[in-house]
């Protein structure tokens, strides 16, 4: 599987198929059509050290206590078609982790937006100070 510069061998993905869930009629209780991908992420060698620390770090919930990540596919009713599907759903969790983060660029508030924060903190100091009762017995 080839997404962008990144080539990962076939020999990596693991595929079961079970009974899928939904429509097909007497054919759903027959057909094993639902595709589950397993890819061992931790011990992939296809895949850079940076690259694997942001996959698992934004993927971690879908990698089992093995280092598996885990892709299921039972959009359609094809065997074949499911086996894409979750190909095609493992491209995508890669290319959005492909590229590094932008480093944040430290930025400080405007002399008008602390003015404007100071003005309306004293606006709503006033506001609750007019809520306090009054003792009138002077």
């Amino acid at each position: 599987m080839k997404i962008g510069s990144i080539f990962i061998s076939p020999k990596e993905f693991q595929f079961d198929f079970v009974r899928s869930p939904g429509a097909g009629g007497q054919n759903v209780n027959k057909v094993n059509s639902k595709a589950v991908l397993r890819w061992n992420v931790e011990a992939s060698p296809s895949i850079s050290e940076a690259l694997r620390q942001r996959f698992i770090a934004k993927w971690s919930r879908r990698i089992n206590q093995e280092g598996e990540l885990v892709v299921s596919s039972s959009r359609y009713r094809d065997q074949l078609k499911n086996k894409q599907d979750a190909m095609d759903k493992l491209a995508a969790m890669i290319e959005e982790v492909k590229a590094p983060p932008k480093p944040r660029k430290k930025t400080k508030p405007s002399k008008a937006a602390k003015e404007r924060r100071l003005r309306e903190k004293k606006q709503r100091s006033e506001t609750k100070s007019r809520r306090k009762s009054f003792n009138y017995d002077g």
